[in-house]
């Protein structure tokens, strides 16, 4: 069987996720990158969306949960995880990164985050 994966890289969102109240207030812009393990024989032998991950529906999924304010990017990654596998029960393996942009922290960086993923 032949798998691949279906991905969303860097996607931009502000969202109030932060152990700081202030972060939960002003907010913090983020990127978010999406890769999914996934069957792909279907999509690749019959060129039809229904045979692979609709990378639109994970982008709009991906901005709900961003919505949800949260302490930990580590919960919210998790959420996105949960709900593509409800969404898609085939999916293999899902990664899921968060990075805050601009954490509240003294130091010159391009961001700080966390990673997750799971196999199923």
């Amino acid at each position: 069987m032949m798998t691949g994966k279906v991905y969303i890289d860097s996607m931009r969102l502000h969202a109030f996720h932060g152990v700081m109240e202030q972060e939960r207030v002003v907010g913090n812009d983020y990127l978010v990158s999406v890769e999914i393990e996934y069957p792909l024989q279907e999509a690749c032998e019959k060129d039809e969306l229904s045979g692979t991950v609709n990378y639109a529906v994970v982008a709009d999924m991906v901005a709900e949960e961003m919505k949800v304010p949260s302490r930990l990017v580590e919960h919210v990654a998790a959420r996105i995880a949960k709900r593509l596998k409800q969404l898609y029960p085939a999916i293999i393996m899902t990664r899921i990164n968060v990075k805050k942009i601009a954490p509240p922290m003294p130091y010159e960086m391009d961001g700080a985050g966390v990673e997750v993923w799971e196999r199923y």
